[in-house]
């Protein structure tokens, strides 16, 4: 069986919105195996996805360049035979791996200055591109125009699981679950106020008695879902953040009647999970990763001042976020609400 390799990029985000690619790939070879090496905190994802038969998770740590141990790691792969690898960061240190590994078919974007290293190389230094057809085009010629019309990141959770999650975590199935994520990764600025959250829950749980609202996010989100907590009261919201696996919070999001998200990684696996979907942005474009679910939503005030990209607000005052209230929200989630129940 010809084999493809596929090297992740190192956001969750983005290896969600590079899914499209392998399911191009899928459709010009189907008998082709495609194995994803992805860092362990990116993995679940991948795993969540139909046309990936092995996920590898690189051993290397975050920064160094270990010219050794990525040699080493080569040599591994080389026993696979693949015919072709995809390499999805623009580092030159993960565009070594095939080169070490002799894949004859190294195909990316030119990244850091990767001649030679990558031998079908699109060009990355045009104006920006939305984020799915970014990553898609790889599959095509390097010269080819752009395709907007790429198929949807898509990802699947087996029923059985997320039944089984619900039960261990005390969640009932036979209610509906809203998730919020207040995380985001990149910065502060992202961040929708956790005052804004509360009041969105306390809305939902006031106008649609029995809903549950989980709060997923890393450790690092503990402090805004704690805050979240205390101003609506713990009856009917479960502070997760910090108490889930990714593989888990893939699963209680695929269970979700809804999801409210900072513009994260959590957003695009619901968009990818296809669940009726609400994206909050401030200083990063909509246009660019938008949410893309049967029912999504991306909202932004669009002011004067953004996209700034920046990760603390550089005037201070952070009114993309502060100023898109709860009630505004609200009135965007209530149909998605009514229409997924």
């Amino acid at each position: 069986m010809s084999r493809t390799l596929v090297i992740s990029p190192n956001w969750i985000g983005d290896a969600v919105m590079a899914q499209p690619l392998l399911q191009l790939l899928k459709q010009q070879n189907p008998g082709a195996a495609i194995d994803v090496l992805a860092p362990p905190s990116v993995a679940p994802v991948w795993r969540a996805m139909k046309e990936v038969d092995s996920v590898l998770e690189t051993p290397f740590r975050h920064g160094p360049l270990q010219l050794g141990e990525r040699w080493q790691y080569a040599r591994l792969l080389k026993q696979q035979g693949y015919a072709a690898a995809y390499v999805l960061p623009n580092t030159l240190k993960y565009a070594l791996i095939p080169l070490f590994a002799g894949i004859a078919t190294r195909v990316g974007y030119k990244g850091e200055m990767r001649f030679g290293l990558i031998n079908r190389m699109h060009r990355d230094d045009v104006p920006a591109r939305p984020m799915v057809p970014f990553y898609a085009a790889l599959a095509g010629a390097p010269d080819a125009p752009l395709r907007l019309d790429v198929p949807r990141p898509a990802m699947q959770v087996e029923r059985g699981a997320i039944d089984a999650l619900c039960a261990r975590l005390g969640i009932d199935r036979a209610r509906a679950l809203v998730v919020f994520a207040p995380g985001a990764e990149f910065g502060a600025a992202k961040r929708w106020p956790a005052r804004h959250f509360a009041a969105l829950a306390q809305a939902l749980v006031a106008q649609q008695p029995g809903t549950q609202v989980a709060l997923l996010g890393s450790p690092k989100d503990k402090a805004a879902c704690d805050e979240i907590v205390a101003i609506t009261g713990a009856a009917g919201v479960f502070n997760l953040a910090g108490v889930t696996q990714l593989d888990e919070a893939i699963a209680l999001i695929a269970g979700a009647a809804a999801v409210v998200a900072n513009d994260s990684g959590l957003l695009h696996i619901a968009s990818a999970l296809n669940r009726p979907v609400i994206g909050l942005y401030g200083p990063t474009d909509p246009d660019h990763a938008p949410p893309f679910s049967d029912m999504a939503k991306a909202m932004s005030l669009r002011l004067d001042c953004s996209p700034c990209k920046q990760r603390e607000c550089p005037l201070g005052h952070h009114d993309c976020m502060e100023k898109m209230d709860a009630g505004g929200v609200w009135r965007e989630l209530k149909p998605m609400m009514n229409v997924s129940r």
